[in-house]
């Protein structure tokens, strides 16, 4: 039986093993950069023997300069010719793209014939453009940063380079994460969001509406999470992966403890204690960090009411006083569309992207209710 080898480790040693001698032999001095990124759970570290089914494999990126990529065809000629037909156990020949499921390929075994590779020849600044809608780096906007997909920002910066002539690792290093001006809108919007919601889930409760209760802790729990891997400086991937990433965060355990055992509860008591516990952990790490001035916080009733809170907005107005006299200081506190699950059909098609960005222009009235 064929043993699981991460795709991140088989595609480096393929790349090593078979590729590069290729490269050597057929265009010795060529300045190339490979390497594996953007799509895959393989980028990520996170794929499994249930990974391989479809663009899964040996594979890599070959990032080609300007002046060469007319040697493109002829380079993937080669590979055809002169890639073995597998490689660990692994097909390497994959399957046309199908034009009804997103182009996907999968894995095709053969035994004759010119082999067909998952290897993608681009050169830098037309990969960034298609992947990211943009290839100039070094003049983004705040609302450039905003319309971006957060999981392909880290896509393409958790990803390896095998070889680098071309210097790629020093261009992703300039999105390596947010600025500290997006970052602070993105702590400020996470803190308002859940303001908004802070007193629902024991009120929802009060009226015999658990699911709506659960529904309620739930987005809390999931904005909570998202203020960690802010604090932490990480981005964070779409919802497939995103609870497996918030667990390897180095976060304090009794956060996380919190946030299970409030998602887990099975009555209303358990619920409240355990997701006001965690916001107050949260705040609590949100003040230790400085990057606002400190805000008293304390876990408290909500008015009169039997409720419990810690009167998160008071987070997310301390945040908003750090955005003075920026171009964010009046975007409405909405975060990113990235942090809104099943939202791919915007968030990864760059058709909407201007779009996108228009939503936080500065004329949008926030309604709160009681």
């Amino acid at each position: 039986m064929r043993q699981f080898i991460k795709g991140m480790d088989l595609c480096e040693d393929f790349y090593n093993e078979i590729a590069k001698p290729i490269l050597n032999n057929h265009f010795p001095g060529l300045q190339y950069t490979a390497g594996l990124l953007g799509y895959g759970s393989d980028v990520l570290g996170f794929d499994d023997e249930t990974s391989t089914d479809h663009m899964w494999g040996p594979r890599f990126y070959l990032f080609l300069p300007e002046t060469d990529i007319k040697w493109k065809n002829e380079i993937m000629d080669i590979f055809s010719r002169e890639f073995p037909y597998e490689y660990r156990g692994y097909s390497v020949n994959f399957s046309s793209p199908d034009p009804n499921d997103k182009m996907v390929r999968i894995s095709k075994r053969i035994s004759d014939g010119p082999v067909s590779p998952l290897i993608i020849i681009h050169t830098i600044n037309e990969y960034l453009k298609a992947y990211l809608g943009t290839n100039n780096l070094n003049a983004l906007s705040s609302q450039d940063w905003l319309s971006f997909s957060e999981h392909r920002l880290l896509a393409l910066t958790s990803g390896k380079l095998f070889i680098d002539n071309l210097n790629l690792k020093d261009l992703l290093a300039k999105i390596g994460f947010y600025p500290e001006q997006v970052k602070l809108y993105l702590i400020a919007s996470n803190w308002s969001l859940i303001a908004e919601e802070q007193a629902f889930v024991k009120r929802c409760s009060d009226v015999g509406d658990e699911i709506g209760s659960i529904l309620a802790c739930s987005r809390i729990a999931e904005r909570l999470m998202r203020l960690a891997f802010l604090y932490c400086n990480q981005y964070a991937p779409y919802s497939k992966w995103f609870g497996t990433a918030f667990q390897r965060l180095p976060v304090d355990p009794e956060i996380k403890q919190n946030i299970s055992r409030a998602l887990t509860a099975k009555n209303i008591q358990q619920r409240e204690y355990h997701l006001v516990h965690a916001q107050k952990l949260m705040a609590d790490w949100h003040n230790s960090l400085n990057l606002t001035e400190f805000v008293p916080i304390k876990i408290e009733n909500y008015f009169s009411r039997h409720i419990q809170v810690i009167f998160a907005d008071k987070l997310a107005k301390a945040t908003v006083k750090k955005l003075q006299n920026t171009e964010l200081e009046n975007y409405p506190l909405i975060g990113t569309l990235s942090e809104i699950a099943n939202f791919a059909a915007l968030t990864e098609n760059l058709f909407y992207q201007d779009n996108v960005k228009a939503l936080y222009q500065p004329n949008t009235a926030v309604v709160h209710e009681a």
